[in-house]
């Protein structure tokens, strides 16, 4: 593993968590569900593109990095969708940052692993 593929782990890490971070905000203290329980819940399946692949990102396996590449476009779509509700306007930039952040970093990752694989 060289440093190139070192750094865009360590950049992709800390953009997980700011999605991660980001949606527990709104979703816990800002516009929260009625029944705490069914809120957990909902943050949980909120969460899963990004903790089902971080495993095998840690681990810098290609098909992990690729999945979660194509998850952060998921929250690419939820933040364009919070851009059009004037409260949550600035919940939804920065989703979309950090997702687009997220998709340019992973998938740079996944060229370079799979460079490094094949080479």
């Amino acid at each position: 593993m060289n440093n190139s593929t070192r750094g865009l782990l360590f950049l992709c890490l800390p953009l997980i968590g700011s999605l991660v971070g980001i949606i527990g905000l709104r979703q816990f203290f800002v516009s929260p569900l009625s029944d705490p329980g069914v809120n957990l819940v909902w943050f949980i399946i909120q969460m899963l593109p990004l903790l089902v692949p971080l495993p095998g990102l840690l681990r810098l396996k290609v098909n992990s990095t690729f999945l979660l590449c194509m998850g952060s476009l998921l929250y690419f779509v939820h933040g364009i969708l919070l851009l059009f509700e004037p409260e949550l306007k600035l919940f939804g930039a920065f989703e979309v940052l950090f997702s687009v952040l997220l998709c340019g970093c992973s998938a740079y990752l996944v060229r370079q692993l799979r460079e490094h694989n094949q080479g």
